[in-house]
């Protein structure tokens, strides 16, 4: 790491020599920038690439607020609060986006029908090589159309960013994959199978449910460890995390589908098999690049998840957030949809060959490594 010492480092004051505590230069630091600039300008080249496919694909570009009344409702994702103060000095408690999920979705119910955005989202505790508090999300949506359409724009897509960047192969950290290669599709519980040992669907019941007694001994027996109050979803993300998303995306990316129902989050439960949902996401090189559903258009489903969602975040994290009512609303009005949200600054990290996020962004957050 470069290290920056203060103009005054080394000056004598009285006959004593003041010695500068040495630091991690800033990422505006001439040199730094210098060093982070050859990513930077792949940045902007994968950001025009991204336009330009989805305008071919005849894609409105759209502009969503960052200020909402709710910032989402997943149990494990925080946000950063604020507040309005209007004219009159009274005061609406807002937060900042998680996504832009909720406007986009109110879009649909407006009647656009293909539509995608660039957009800034916001999410507290994460920091690390693959996350920043503020970071660019890319997501698109297609209305009237089925989600298996979203594994063909994944591939498209990962074509565009490689000819934008000049290269054939992805690559973090020593994992690589052909960036022009058709994906791999295979199931959660196939997965599972596969890397742990674990019979995922003996451990749901015929609606989707988890039975964490289940679950709990397959993920001990691979050496992954389970506290007495881990629910069935806190061992599922254990296991996922530690023994399966590691090992795709390896050579070719990866399409993990048929996520457990109660892991559905925003999709829509598949017809013929109600264990599962039309949910998938997309691995690249060990890298959790993207995640689709198959949208919910229930608003009484919605809010029922919401509120399981926030039951789990209020014992978990002793908050929980408030429901957009409007959101709520306008799904009861929204067409059959499928929509995607991808992480732009990971796929810059992968085109680019960058180890931390923070290599490829324009101006990361204070307090961050630069």
């Amino acid at each position: 790491m470069r290290v920056y010492e203060p103009p005054h480092a080394g000056r004598q004051e009285g006959g004593a020599v003041l010695t500068a505590v040495t630091e991690a230069s800033p990422w505006w630091a001439p040199h730094v920038h210098e060093d982070r600039r050859p990513f930077l300008k792949m940045r902007s080249r994968l950001l025009a690439a991204c336009r330009q496919f989805f305008g071919r694909e005849h894609f409105l570009e759209v502009d969503v607020p960052v200020l909402q009344v709710s910032p989402g409702n997943e149990a494990h994702l925080s946000a950063f609060a604020t507040e309005l103060i209007a004219p009159d000095a009274s005061r609406m408690p807002l937060y900042l986006a998680t996504s832009p999920e909720f406007a986009m979705k109110k879009l649909l119910a407006a009647g656009e029908t293909r539509i995608f955005t660039l957009a800034h989202a916001f999410r507290n505790r994460e920091r690390g090589p693959l996350h920043h508090p503020e970071f660019t999300m890319l997501e698109w949506y297609r209305a009237n159309e089925d989600y298996s359409r979203l594994i063909e724009d994944c591939a498209g897509l990962l074509s565009e960013a490689a000819i934008a960047a000049g290269v054939d192969t992805f690559g973090f950290r020593g994992r690589t994959m052909n960036a022009f290669a058709e994906p791999h599709l295979v199931t959660v519980a196939d997965a599972f199978m596969e890397h742990t040992l674990i019979d995922l669907p003996a451990t749901l019941d015929n609606d989707g449910h988890g039975d964490r007694d289940l679950l709990a001994p397959g993920a001990e027996r691979h050496g992954i460890r389970v506290t007495p109050d881990d629910s069935w979803s806190d061992i599922f993300s254990k296991v996922m995390s530690e023994a399966i998303e590691p090992k795709l995306g390896l050579g070719r990316a990866t399409i993990l589908i048929d996520y457990p129902a109660c892991e559905a989050a925003g999709a829509r439960i598949k017809a013929d098999d109600p264990r599962f949902a039309e949910r998938f996401e997309l691995f690249a090189c060990g890298v959790e690049l993207a995640n689709a559903f198959g949208e919910l258009t229930d608003p009484a489903e919605q809010r029922r998840r919401f509120d399981t969602q926030m039951a789990a975040r209020a014992r978990v994290y002793g908050e929980s957030y408030p429901i957009d009512e409007n959101f709520l609303a306008a799904l009861a009005t929204m067409p059959p949809a499928c929509g995607i949200a991808l992480g732009f600054d990971r796929l810059v990290m992968l085109a680019s060959g960058a180890e931390r996020i923070e290599q490829v962004m324009w101006a990361p957050v204070a307090g961050t490594s630069s």
